[in-house]
């Protein structure tokens, strides 16, 4: 968006929306246009297709969950039951991230005028949030289970034990390529990995059982399976605050920006930046740049060069206030 010296004296905000009802829209047809074209690729290839499979999933969870609290009456398994209740409340997660995906795809309106796209930052922060419940409540059943250990029947314990682990499998097929391009579904991935571990401990400690009579096989497992998910669940957790605080993206640096920006010809100075991400792959800077006084026509091609340059680094939504000389504190953050 351009503000030239000489416009009317209004607050920042106010001049960006100014800018962009008389200067965007060249903008948006050229350079802005491809990148548009590109995310709404993204959201063909990941967000529809994944959708579609976390359905599957929400229902094969739920199955698993029916067949593993049958099978821990049956067996007198308290494992069983327990992977059950995980299975359970990973469905509703997995619901939660269904749901975060939909609103994801809504357009832009006037009330929501970015969309509706951290639905999805805030079901990952969600579910990785009761993924750290999830894993003290581990921790808690493996200790008390270690120190009081029941018997059960171990033969029905690894029947069900395997089916889930099938279900759980095909869960993380489905969601397993998505998970490499959205935190939504990674942190849905999460919760299915999680459970198959489960499943392979709760079979190994079935084997142990049948075979061995250890017991303490299934705590011990259970632990370090409640490790794991609290340290990939802690890396989504922070990933996810850090975006809804806006804070800059962790692999972007300001300072690398000003520098790359201000070698362009005709650009004087870049300050007062803000650099945030709405999704994941929505990153949006804004900064005043100043310029030596020129037509107006000028200062576009250069408002151009900076949209190019910041393309390099992922950032895809651009705003720019020009000016001449207003500004008298010209750090890069406001003052």
């Amino acid at each position: 968006m351009v503000i030239l010296q000489g416009s009317v004296m209004m607050n920042d905000n106010e001049k960006f929306h100014d800018g962009h009802d008389h200067d965007n829209e060249h903008s948006c047809e050229g350079h802005h246009h491809s990148h548009d074209h590109d995310h709404n690729h993204h959201h063909i290839d990941v967000s529809e297709v994944s959708a579609q499979k976390l359905f599957w999933v929400i229902l094969l969870n739920f199955g698993i969950t029916f067949a593993e609290i049958i099978g821990g009456i049956i067996s007198g398994s308290l494992s069983l039951i327990s992977d059950a209740l995980h299975n359970f409340s990973d469905a509703i997660a997995v619901i939660i991230s269904y749901i975060a995906l939909k609103l994801g795809q809504k357009e832009n309106s006037l009330k929501h005028t970015f969309g509706l796209k951290r639905a999805e930052i805030l079901a990952a922060l969600l579910n990785s949030a009761v993924l750290v419940g999830i894993s003290v409540f581990l921790f808690f059943e493996a200790f008390k289970k270690f120190y009081y250990p029941e018997p059960i029947l171990g033969s029905t314990m690894l029947t069900i034990a395997i089916i889930g682990l099938v279900g759980n499998l095909l869960s993380i097929y489905f969601l397993e390529a998505g998970s490499h391009e959205n935190m939504n579904i990674k942190s849905a991935y999460l919760h299915m990995l999680s459970d198959a571990i489960s499943s392979v401990a709760v079979i190994l400690g079935a084997l142990g059982i049948i075979f061995f009579k250890i017991y303490w096989i299934d705590p011990v497992l259970t632990i370090i399976i409640g490790v794991y998910v609290l340290i990939e669940s802690f890396k989504i957790l922070k990933k996810s605050v850090h975006i809804l605080l806006e804070g800059t993206p962790v692999d972007i640096s300001i300072e690398e920006i000003k520098n790359i920006v201000e070698q362009i010809d005709g650009l004087k100075n870049v300050h007062h930046i803000h650099i945030w991400s709405v999704g994941e792959k929505d990153i949006f800077f804004e900064a005043h740049a100043e310029l030596e006084d020129m037509m107006l026509s000028d200062a576009g091609k250069i408002r151009k060069k900076v949209e190019e340059k910041l393309l390099e680094y992922g950032i895809n939504h651009v705003t720019l206030q020009l000016e001449v000389d207003e500004c008298v504190e010209k750090g890069i953050l406001c003052g």
